[in-house]
């Protein structure tokens, strides 16, 4: 007979282990001496113990899932169980009931993460509805219609609610998706038609230009060609592949009827001289008008000088570009600083610059309460975490003050 702290074999070759129950058979052992019998079930038992580490150090370092680890933690329980081992089983089973309770808190741990990653799921989709549904309203064609089909692709990386839930979601994306893309249809099917009418308005008046280019009757064809082009004006845009070359022959059949009248009124080429002369004085004058530092006295300036510029009649055809395009300088230059006032005192985007500069102002004296209350707590580590998230937050107030100053505020 041999035995250890943890079995023994009698006389008949019988192999028992010691547990808390008492005695338990774990086997016959005939083929050789009692020692060699208990180390071949301690054999067993140290088998139990690797078997058992790893499936710990599975359960602790990775996905495996609950199910799979509760079946490996059964089927090693049942080897235990089956006493055909010695050693300490009963300090098996506590380890096999403490992994339990490993996997059962994963579980639950999982389980909680899975609710929080579908609350947010559902927090970020009914985010994208509201947003899509806003954008559904919206006359910005191309912003928008670009914005929705980024918002697609950031729903297809979101997780799937339940059916329910996420369909009733979806219908809303959708919706709003399929109204904005049938509003844009009829904005721009509106836009062909009117594009369409100007085309043949404009199809009418270049005939009418084109049977007056050969027109002596200089005044009165004149007179009427402003009136064309008074017409064309109002007509509005025709399709960009028939615009231009009805532009080309509008324009150039005015300019065989005002190049015949300038042949045979040469006399007017001093005169046309001289309105030159005092168009590049008007020109002059209106440059010194920039740059601008009082809106209303500039707009009445240039409201004066163009009077008197529209008073003196024609110049030179070579000449015209560059002396309209020192006046349309000025004009440019009045128009901008027109849109920078309105910017400035926009309502709407003063609000919004207040808006955000209060949301920063809010969150760096919260980063300040907390920096101190971590400092008082003795919690360095977050009192410094914190002033560096202090710092970015103060650069962004900064920033939105120096924007709220240009309007004034």
């Amino acid at each position: 007979m041999s035995s250890d702290p943890w079995g023994r074999v009698d006389e008949t070759g019988t192999v028992y282990v010691r547990t808390a129950d008492g005695e338990q058979v774990v086997g016959s052992w005939q083929a050789g001496s009692p020692d060699e019998a208990l180390a071949y079930f301690e054999r067993k038992y140290e088998g139990l113990v690797v078997e058992i580490g790893l499936l710990e150090r599975r359960v602790k370092t990775t996905d495996l899932s609950a199910k799979d680890a509760m079946a490996a933690i059964d089927h090693i329980r049942e080897q235990v169980d089956a006493h055909h081992a010695v050693g300490d089983l009963d300090a098996l089973r506590g380890r096999l009931d403490k992994l339990v309770e490993t996997v059962e808190a994963r579980r639950e741990e999982r389980k909680a993460q899975r609710a929080r990653q579908s609350d947010e799921a559902r927090h970020a989709k009914e985010a994208l509805v509201t947003e899509a549904e806003q954008l559904a309203q919206s006359d910005q064609w191309r912003a928008a219609g670009e914005r929705l089909r980024a918002l697609v692709d950031t729903w297809k990386g979101l997780p799937r609610l339940d059916r329910k839930s996420d369909d009733e979601l979806w219908h809303r994306f959708s919706h709003a998706r399929s109204a904005f893309s049938k509003r844009r249809k009829a904005h721009f099917a509106s836009l062909d038609a009117q594009r369409e009418e100007a085309r043949k308005t404009k199809e009418k008046l270049v005939a009418e230009a084109e049977a007056l280019s050969g027109s002596t009757d200089w005044g009165p064809t004149a007179a009427r060609y402003r009136e064309l082009m008074s017409e064309w004006k109002a007509a509005g845009r025709a399709q960009r592949e028939h615009e231009d070359d009805l532009w080309n022959r509008f324009r150039g059949a005015q300019d065989i009827f005002f190049a015949a009248r300038s042949s045979v009124f040469a006399e007017r080429d001093a005169e046309q001289a001289e309105n030159l002369k005092l168009k590049e004085e008007l020109a002059q004058e209106a440059e010194k008008i920039l740059p601008v530092t009082d809106l209303k006295v500039a707009r009445a300036a240039f409201r004066s000088i163009n009077e008197r510029w529209e008073a003196i009649g024609h110049v030179p055809r070579d000449a015209r570009p560059k002396v309209e395009g020192r006046m349309h300088a000025v004009e440019r230059a009045i128009q901008e600083s027109e849109e920078a006032e309105w910017r400035r005192t926009n309502p709407e985007a003063r609000a919004r610059a207040e808006g955000l500069t209060g949301q920063l102002q809010a969150a760096v004296d919260k980063l300040h309460g907390q920096i101190e209350a971590a400092r008082a707590a003795g919690n360095n580590a977050k009192a410094d975490k914190l002033q560096k998230e202090l710092e970015g937050r103060q650069a962004l107030l900064d920033q939105a003050l120096k924007g709220l100053q240009e309007f004034g505020g």
